[in-house]
């Protein structure tokens, strides 16, 4: 299993938790995504992930990955 954690800076509230988690969880190989939103990070699990996929789908919930 990987596991790749990004630094989503513009992540403040349940709406942006909701939003990052929905749209990474459809990415294949995701199993697991953890969103914090006090150290602003996201921790996502899976198997086989891809860097750009995962960057996509945070992009389109309307954010940045760092």
């Amino acid at each position: 299993m990987n596991e790749i954690t990004y630094t989503v800076q513009d992540m403040s509230c349940g709406h942006c938790k909701q939003a990052v988690s929905s749209e990474l969880s459809q990415v294949r190989g995701v199993e697991l995504v953890d969103v914090d939103l006090d150290s602003k990070r996201v921790t996502v699990r899976g198997h086989d992930l891809e860097d750009a996929a995962l960057r996509s789908a945070i992009d389109e919930a309307g954010y940045t990955a760092a």
